[in-house]
């Protein structure tokens, strides 16, 4: 079981979790908080919890989204729910065989050592299996917060289900439900090799 003790860190997911979901979306006007997303950070942040956002964007290497646009939209998650404290992005396909893309532990352990906290510190958030294989890979605590795009596997398979990011707050900062300690993170985990984050 995790220790009984505020995280080191908090770490979202971008789209489904602190936004929603907008597949492959380079127009910062369609940028939209997720409900109580923004009560939830500012919970954390007044509870001196550093946020950070890890997120994959293949819609990058796929040509879909340029850089510049990616920034637009990350600007703009900034603006409407304030900013964070780093921000992990892997711009890679599943074909490019990184270690940053989500199952991989990758953009936990690099928002981790930016935040100079340890990866099993950290929670991470988000609505799908793979930022829940992220966190279990990386030795940090996963909770999911489904939507309706989940799969029902995932959330049977997920550590912690919360029903919304103002359980996730109270769970985080109040010890409601612990998960279970995660698989230890894969040797690979320690080979890093980033290009955006």
């Amino acid at each position: 079981m995790f220790e009984k003790r505020r995280p080191g860190a908090v770490l979202f997911d971008r789209d489904g979790t602190l936004i929603r979901d907008v597949p492959y979306n380079g127009d910062p006007r369609l940028v939209e908080p997720m409900p109580g997303a923004t009560e939830a950070l500012c919970r954390l942040r007044r509870a001196d919890v550093p946020v950070a956002v890890v997120t994959n964007q293949s819609g990058v290497a796929k040509g879909l989204v340029t850089p510049d646009e990616m920034d637009q939209v990350n600007a703009r998650v900034e603006e409407l729910l304030g900013p964070f404290d780093a921000w992990a992005i892997c711009v890679h396909d599943d074909t490019d065989g990184c270690t940053c893309r989500k199952p991989a532990p990758g953009l936990v352990i690099r928002a981790a050592a930016v935040l100079d906290v340890s990866p099993r510190d950290c929670v991470v958030v988000g609505d799908i299996g793979r930022d829940m294989e992220a966190a279990r890979a990386a030795g940090a605590r996963g909770i999911l917060v489904p939507t309706m795009d989940t799969l029902p596997e995932e959330i049977e398979e997920a550590p912690e289900v919360a029903d919304d990011l103002t359980d996730v707050v109270e769970r985080v900062l109040n010890d409601v439900g612990e998960a279970p300690v995660p698989a230890a993170a894969a040797p690979w985990a320690r080979a890093m090799g980033w290009s955006r984050w």
